[in-house]
């Protein structure tokens, strides 16, 4: 594991949710005055899009918002499973992927178990939806949802890691 707390996003092939939320938690760090004390990276359950930077669409609702995505997509491998501490899947269907791949399920969530509200014993967790086949809406409510989970995952970072 890297030598600052870290924190792997996936989605399935990288180019919107995940790289949209890498970008949101390091703007997070930034304002919070934390950046370079964590480690934040992303990477997709497919790669079928490796090597491209993340859809336009997705970044130019990031760079409105301030969040620059500046990350390449990539398959998640099994040395990711012991290189990050958390790894932050968007749905269930990433989750079960992830889980089935290896990855330890102590140190694997969804990302809506950081959302606001969330209460692990009464509800389930919302899905980040994936935004690619639709309006822009979508990728300003991923944004939205982004946001409001990354508190949740910095305070994860700082002391359950």
């Amino acid at each position: 594991m890297p030598d600052a707390p870290s924190v792997l996003f996936v989605c399935l092939g990288n180019i919107c949710r995940s790289p949209a939320a890498e970008a949101v938690f390091n703007t997070h760090l930034v304002a919070q005055d934390l950046a370079g004390r964590f480690v934040a990276d992303s990477a997709g359950t497919l790669g079928l899009h490796a090597g491209r930077p993340a859809d336009g669409r997705m970044r130019d609702a990031g760079d409105a918002r301030g969040h620059a995505l500046t990350s390449v997509s990539r398959q998640v491998t099994r040395a990711d499973f012991d290189r990050f501490d958390l790894v932050v899947a968007m749905d269930e269907s990433n989750l079960e992927d992830l889980l089935e791949a290896g990855a330890d399920p102590d140190r694997t969530r969804l990302l809506g178990t950081f959302l606001p509200g969330y209460e692990d014993a009464i509800s389930t967790p919302e899905e980040v939806p994936d935004p690619y086949y639709g309006g822009a809406d979508g990728f300003e409510h991923v944004l939205d949802m982004l946001e409001a989970a990354m508190p949740g995952v910095l305070h994860t970072l700082q002391n359950e890691v």
